[in-house]
């Protein structure tokens, strides 16, 4: 045994040894004048702290978005730098972090800078990368690439058909006549509602999609869809409708920039006060990200991050007696899940702006729904992106009935009961009537309970919240128009709002601190072995990694406890 720990020391301080080897190993970046900075975007990003020294060390993992956002906020001051070239490959950038990046290309088009989108792409559904480059005064594309512009699609999954071929049913309560999420599981087919609502969040992405073409390339937008109906698939096509400005190699499109070449991940270690940063305040930023679940832990056994109630009211309550800290930014991407673990958030977000004074400002990333807009329906102020989704007020629960596929497999059951209504329990037999009754009574009384919460939060009388609540999902813009967020923006706009919130002035600098920090180097060594093991495990037989809309599903429904009310949008809605 002590053998043992005491190799498990040695390894520890190794890594630690390593990663300060790591750390200290660079010179000082010195950027001369004239120099063009190349940030690469590229694959998936999380909204996480950056990672801590062992993962770091060990490599791999998603990056944090924050870290590409930090670099160009940086090279708007940097007046050393003449150019920024963003070279965009395939990225699963949802839409509200597409928003945030031409937001930051525009701050740089502003402060000077001439901007550069560099297209590296080969496929079909492109269309966010394309939408991100347009923000820029140039957009180039690889000799050979593939950027069709073809306008957005929904698609939308129906289970039910076939769950009947395997003899499962579904007992469903909900509130809210949009609440969906049931209808994937356990329908068939798009009701009325749930159309109207789709059509509502295509329209008003699309609106924002071709208007921020046009402005990017200087067209109207009845050019760019008119260009979009075309279908141009070919560079020459492309240039031809003025969407881009030529075939070019990124070192061709470098040379013709002139000047000395930084890149991005040598351009991270720049010191801020370089260029100029002098921060008057120090803001905690509280991560969300992934579904809403009870518990302490802040990632599942294979790595992926989770909204944990535990860790999230930990974390707000030390930066509220964080005599440093003088406002809390709580960042959110999340579609939802668990109702007890929102409302355990919701009050201790309520109870830390109470004690402490501090504003407290919600940020949304990509996904801001349900359970997720229930959290930040506490904070002083809600910023959202224009194409982030959001809203979905609403509640379900989902009961399965397995009998028909044991039926199936030749399994016999039976059912033994005390009490009234015990038969609920059986995950076999339909409830009666009376106990279908009292599991709808319980998501009613959730349901009253989320609009109270949002409607304290966003001054608005119930019957307010009721009207644009009923389960329905919106855009950030859409969500502005109807009381449901304050301000369009990404994190920098929360930072303004932050500081407005605190009267000063609203461009004033601030530090971001992550909360919570770091955990232990042990805690981290066990947490990496577990999520190995879970996922070593998976693969042995056979399961695959699922992803997209049923990913969202599995993941929503595994968090929660057998019949637990869930707070979860149609957040598989996926334009493409």
């Amino acid at each position: 045994m002590a053998r043992t720990r005491w190799l498990w020391i040695s390894l520890a301080s190794l890594v630690l040894l390593v990663g300060m080897l790591c750390a200290r190993g660079g010179a000082r970046l010195e950027v001369e004048p004239g120099s063009t900075l190349v940030v690469r975007v590229r694959g998936d990003y999380v909204e996480a702290a950056e990672p801590t020294l062992l993962a770091r060390v060990l490599g791999g993992g998603p990056a944090p978005f924050a870290r590409v956002l930090s670099q160009l906020a940086l090279a708007r001051r940097d007046d050393r730098l003449d150019a920024v070239v963003l070279a965009i490959e395939d990225t699963s950038l949802g839409w509200g972090k597409a928003a945030e990046l031409r937001d930051a290309i525009g701050r740089l088009r502003a402060a000077g800078r001439r901007t550069v989108a560099y297209l590296e792409l080969d496929g079909l559904a492109v269309q966010r990368e394309y939408w991100i480059a347009s923000a820029a005064d140039e957009v180039w594309v690889v000799p050979g690439g593939s950027v069709p512009l073809v306008g957005l699609a929904a698609e939308y999954l129906y289970l039910g058909d076939a769950f009947d071929k395997l003899g499962v049913d579904f007992e469903v309560a909900k509130a809210g006549r949009y609440k969906s999420a049931v209808e994937t599981i356990a329908g068939n087919a798009m009701s009325d509602a749930s159309r109207e609502m789709a059509n509502a969040l295509l329209d008003s992405t699309e609106r924002q999609f071709v208007d921020g073409i046009a402005r990017g390339r200087g067209l109207e937008p009845d050019a760019v869809r008119a260009a979009i109906d075309r279908a141009p698939v070919l560079a020459s096509e492309l240039a031809d409708a003025r969407l881009i400005d030529g075939e070019a190699h990124l070192d061709a499109v470098l040379e013709k920039l002139g000047g000395p070449v930084v890149k991005g991940e040598e351009y991270a270690g720049i010191d801020p006060a370089s260029v100029g940063f002098d921060p008057v305040a120090t803001y905690a930023l509280v991560y969300g990200s992934g579904n809403v679940v009870p518990g302490d832990e802040s990632a599942t056994p294979r790595g992926e991050p989770v909204f944990a109630a535990g860790a999230i009211r930990e974390a707000v309550e030390k930066a509220a007696k964080d005599d440093d800290v003088d406002a809390i930014i709580v960042r959110i991407d999340s579609p939802g899940g668990s109702a007890l673990a929102s409302e355990i958030m919701w009050r201790a977000i309520s109870e830390a702006k109470r004690e402490s004074g501090k504003p407290v400002v919600a940020s949304f990333s990509d996904v801001a729904a349900s359970g997720g807009y229930y959290v930040a329906s506490a904070a002083d102020s809600i910023v959202a992106s224009g194409t982030t989704v959001t809203g979905s007020i609403g509640v379900f629960s989902l009961r399965p009935l397995l009998g028909g596929l044991l039926d199936k497999l030749g399994v016999r059951t039976e059912l033994l009961t005390r009490g009234e209504h015990a038969d609920f329990l059986s995950s076999t037999r339909p409830s009666s009537p009376a106990a279908r009754e009292r599991l709808q009574s319980v998501v009613l009384d959730i349901y009253r309970l989320f609009l109270e919460r949002v409607g304290t939060g966003r001054s608005l009388a119930t019957e307010a919240v009721d009207a644009v609540g009923q389960g329905r999902v919106w855009t950030g813009e859409q969500a502005l128009e109807r009381g449901l967020v304050d301000r369009l923006g990404g994190l920098h706009e929360a930072v303004r709002e932050a500081n407005r919130l605190r009267g000063i002035d609203e461009d004033a600098d601030a530090i971001l601190v992550a909360y919570p920090p770091p955990k232990p180097l042990a805690q981290e060594l066990a947490e990496l072995l577990n999520a190995r093991i879970a996922a070593a495990a998976r693969a042995s037989v056979g399961l695959p990694a699922l992803s997209g809309p049923l990913a969202t599903l599995e993941r929503a429904l595994a968090s929660a406890p057998p019949l637990a009310p869930l707070l979860v949008p149609p957040a598989w809605v996926e334009i493409r």
